[in-house]
């Protein structure tokens, strides 16, 4: 996967225009605070887990993470990976961007107001 396909996908989008429920700018900053929040849980968890079963079945020695360096192949996996976290995490920018190209993209709450007027 190429690094232009890895930020497309992270940066995949429903259609419409986004509703918001707070300031613009508000809703914002805390898509992107609980994108970061969700990733970061996720990470601690998983890492907190590998280093239990680790040290429980004596693979891993205490402090040998802490002095772990990463061999050319890890830190271009490790660069690659932070660019796709960044654009999750800035999705919501991104989109925004985008959506001042499309002025008449219809918002997904205008779509509710026109079919419950119908019925």
């Amino acid at each position: 996967m190429s690094i232009a396909d890895a930020l497309r996908g992270a940066g995949a989008k429903p259609a419409g225009k986004r509703p918001y429920f707070l300031e613009p700018q508000v809703e914002r900053v805390l898509a992107i605070t609980m994108a970061m929040a969700q990733e970061l849980a996720v990470a601690r968890q998983r890492a907190d887990t590998l280093e239990r079963l680790l040290l429980e079945k004596g693979v891993l020695a205490e402090g040998e993470i802490d002095a772990f360096v990463p061999d050319r192949t890890a830190a271009t996996e490790r660069a690659l990976w932070n660019q796709e976290y960044i654009a999750r995490i800035l999705r919501i920018v991104q989109q925004e961007n985008e959506a001042v190209g499309r002025p008449d993209d219809i918002a997904s709450e205008d779509v509710a107001v026109e079919v419950g007027a119908e019925s």
